[in-house]
């Protein structure tokens, strides 16, 4: 999953266009705060980081449904009640371990089957019984063609028949859960959307990589210019809208321009409620040698 073997020369590499000194260290540790802001803030924080901030109001898990410690959800849960945050459970369907059944094919057919019934059923039953709120977004990011994820860029009919599938079993056994359907946020996304009775609220993705704007675009992207027109493909479905996954890393002025802006609530963006940071390293590498950046609030200022 993460590439934390990226070399010093891939990192300079991805990074030549905007004149960074890239190193294996960030350019100082930052203090770790919530951003500025009113919009509801939620984080995805393995390194408990944000365990002691107030201000945190989602706590953000990602749990593969294969091979998964069950019991973790209880203590998520425990962790949650103490501080008192919703849960956003992302249930990825595949197993995190190396197996011949991380494949596209080998997870399509089996939804189909019924084989991964007792997995969903699993997962559920725990959700179920848990205190926090609970929203399940489920085989996120569909519309992703990097090849990233054993569910993504399918036959839109083929997603749209599994996630119905093993949502509805997840919504049997746990009727008080929230279904987040969270696509990307790309031009195609539309095609993938299972119906409105099988998404409460719709998730985006929202990156910021200086390296890659200054590469790609020869300067600076805004969070509003990534933002903005996959927040006017989500709101056509009249849902409530939130970026499920929010990171950005650059020198201090991009990364405070970013800071200042993502939990601004503006007239633009009525059907926006929230937004959760991911605060890790990338799991799964850029393309073209720009390797996995570290979103990691502490780390995320380069020089």
């Amino acid at each position: 999953m993460a590439n934390d073997l990226m070399t010093r020369r891939e990192m300079m590499a991805g990074a030549a266009a905007l004149g960074l000194t890239v190193s294996a260290r960030p350019a100082f540790a930052a203090d770790v705060s919530v951003p500025p802001g009113s919009l509801p803030f939620g984080v995805y924080d393995p390194d408990g980081d944000f365990a002691d901030l107030s201000g945190v109001v989602i706590e953000h898990l990602f749990l593969p449904w294969e091979d998964v410690f069950l019991p973790s959800l209880n203590d998520a849960d425990s962790y949650a009640l103490e501080r008192n945050r919703a849960l956003l459970v992302t249930l990825e369907p595949w197993t995190w371990s190396r197996s011949e059944r991380n494949t596209a094919q080998y997870l399509r057919r089996g939804i189909e089957r019924g084989e991964y019934d007792a997995n969903m059923i699993a997962v559920a039953d725990v959700l179920a019984t848990l205190q926090s709120p609970v929203t399940l977004r489920f085989a996120h990011e569909m519309d992703d063609k990097s090849g990233q994820f054993i569910w993504s860029d399918w036959n839109p009919d083929d997603y749209i028949a599994a996630y119905r599938r093993m949502t509805d079993v997840a919504r049997d056994r746990a009727p008080k859960i929230n279904l987040m359907w969270s696509p990307l946020g790309d031009e195609n996304m539309g095609d993938y959307y299972p119906g409105d009775d099988y998404a409460d609220i719709v998730g985006l993705t929202v990156f910021g990589l200086q390296a890659w704007d200054q590469a790609k675009f020869g300067r600076d992207q805004t969070f509003d210019d990534i933002f903005a027109p996959r927040y006017a493909r989500a709101a056509t479905y009249g849902k409530p809208v939130a970026v499920a996954e929010l990171g950005y890393v650059g020198n201090q002025s991009y990364v405070s321009m970013w800071r200042d802006r993502v939990r601004q609530e503006l007239p633009d963006y009525p059907s926006l409620v929230g937004v959760s940071y991911f605060n890790q390293r990338e799991v799964y590498p850029w393309p073209e040698g720009f390797g996995a950046p570290d979103w990691r609030i502490k780390n995320q200022v380069l020089t």
